[in-house]
């Protein structure tokens, strides 16, 4: 079992940034890809980034690419998220998750996740 926990979430003025950590417990999160999803009001959560199990790899949503950037630290059993030039759009509750192996932008696909942390973008 991994146990998963979201922080750094909070309220932003768009163009602003925030950092984003999932920390672990439980197993070791060299043996998983990594990823963050997103869930906003009122719609279906939806892939935001993954990373692979060693951070040679990476995916990304076209909404996020270029702002945007996902990086681990296996030593310190962590995952981040560095959300740059944040936009309204951007608001939702977002999610990290973890699944064995090789890396998927499919929800579905993965195993662990954590409770979320808000991100609050206003205009």
């Amino acid at each position: 079992q991994v146990q998963l926990v979201e922080s750094g979430g909070g309220l932003v003025q768009a163009g602003g940034s925030l950092r984003l950590s999932c920390t672990a417990s439980g197993r070791t999160i060299s043996d998983y890809a990594m990823g963050w999803f997103r869930q906003a009001p009122g719609k279906e959560r939806e892939f935001v980034v993954t990373i692979s199990r060693r951070g040679g790899s990476t995916d990304y949503a076209d909404s996020v690419k270029g702002r945007f950037t996902i990086s681990r630290d296996n030593a310190r059993n962590a995952v981040y998220l560095q959300m740059n030039s944040l936009k309204p759009e951007d608001t939702a509750i977002y999610y990290c998750a973890a699944r064995p192996r090789i890396i998927s932008t499919i929800g579905d696909d993965y195993n662990y996740w954590g409770q979320g942390t808000q991100v609050t973008v206003s205009s």
